[in-house]
């Protein structure tokens, strides 16, 4: 398999609207409670019936009970539910709260799953500050039509790309939640060709983890989100790497995950113990790595700003372990915990209801991850270059 280029984004998108509207959801615990083990997060709570502990109010968070009076009562008023939920949120001071209808929670729960609705194609802003095509996922409507990494994405659906981020081209390839069989309409550039490509949105299976072995013996894993199985194919992919390998983790531009799936990745690495001490409502828990992980093979993980969430947590531990030279710029800063609960008109909030902290007790939220060794650069190949001299130097390269 090929890695996904540095500094690209797929048109799946863990978060649905923007950073600050859908990074509470990036950050989802698995395991925590028993009811927990098979949907991969905290469980769903009816918001009337939810309790919160006194310690819960120094986290500034909101109670879901006043919230679902709050939607309650503009129903009862006529008025949109969730609409007076999502404003009363913004209102509290909670940060990565957010609000969600029922069909927009139930997409970003199939994307958890690993599975995500669009075209199957990545893109970056390239050097010229055009978007141009960085990927094409293998037999997705892109493919199908012949489209290539390097053409330039010049419009879509009509709209100039020239003025607009990646992450905005991203949302309008999805179409913020447009089904499968939907069509959007991509204005192509390629060399001196250009033409209108009509491509149908299909179900696609994400690749959030790929492998491949680079020209001096290093073994690079890229991470794009910690969705169901990606910390199992990470053990897989440092189980099956030749003895004496140097493992180049790339963990740059992913938003996070599932929390159970970056503890599992974390066990490639680690023969037990502590991965990340976390409190809900004032309650404190810890998540541990399981037996067994290479606790020798040299190993750099290469992070940036857009890593956030359950890749933080994973950072943070390999780095305050000693298992992880860290190389990058620092990470985002996303370290709190979110528990849904549903809405009486069938919505889905997202509450915060604690914060994690990397084994040696240092709080992410806020103040991200420094690395070892700051890179002001962390795009392109500069960044993976000196993260490879790095591994070099532990005697995990040529």
């Amino acid at each position: 398999m090929s890695a996904v280029d540095p500094g690209s984004r797929p048109d799946l998108c863990l978060r649905p609207r923007g950073v600050l509207r859908g990074a509470a959801l990036t950050l989802v615990f698995a395991g925590v409670l028993a009811t927990a083990a098979a949907t991969g997060s905290l469980p769903r709570q009816e918001a009337a019936s939810v309790k919160r502990a006194p310690q819960a109010a120094a986290h500034g968070t909101v109670d879901p009970a006043d919230l679902s009076r709050a939607a309650a009562e503009a129903m009862a008023d006529g008025k949109s539910g969730q609409q007076a939920a999502e404003e009363f949120v913004s209102r509290s001071g909670d940060r990565w709260g957010a609000v969600y209808g029922p069909a927009e929670f139930e997409e970003f729960e199939q994307a958890l799953d690993g599975s995500y609705t669009g075209v199957g194609l990545s893109a970056r802003k390239a050097d010229s500050g055009r978007i141009e095509i960085s990927r094409v996922q293998t037999g997705g409507p892109a493919a199908l039509a012949g489209l290539r990494a390097g053409d330039r994405l010049v419009a879509v659906d009509g709209r100039d790309t020239a003025a607009l981020s990646v992450s905005e081209v991203v949302s309008l390839l999805r179409g913020d939640g447009a089904p499968a069989g939907s069509t959007v309409a991509l204005g192509i550039e390629r060399g001196r060709s250009s033409w209108t490509q009509t491509l149908t949105r299909a179900r696609l299976a994400t690749d959030d983890v790929t492998v491949r072995r680079l020209d001096d013996g290093t073994v690079l894993i890229k991470v794009t989100a910690f969705t169901k199985g990606a910390g199992q194919r990470v053990r897989d992919a440092v189980r099956r790497a030749p003895a004496g390998a140097g493992v180049l983790l790339d963990l740059r531009g992913n938003a996070g995950g599932l929390v159970a799936e970056a503890t599992v990745a974390a066990s490639a690495f680690l023969d037990g113990g502590l991965v990340a001490t976390y409190d809900v409502d004032g309650e404190q828990r810890a998540l541990y790595a399981q037996s067994g992980g290479d606790t020798r093979r040299p190993v750099v993980a290469l992070v940036d700003g857009g890593t956030m969430s359950a890749a933080e947590l994973l950072t943070g531990a390999l780095k305050d372990r000693g298992r992880a030279v860290t190389v990058g710029s620092r990470t985002f800063g996303k370290g709190s915990v979110q528990m849904p609960s549903t809405l009486p008109d069938g919505s889905v909030a997202e509450l915060t209801v604690g914060h994690y902290r990397t084994p040696s007790g240092h709080g992410v939220d806020g103040l991200g991850i420094t690395p070892d060794l700051v890179v002001s650069d962390t795009t392109g190949e500069r960044a993976e270059k000196r993260a490879r001299t790095v591994l070099s130097g532990l005697g995990g390269g040529s």
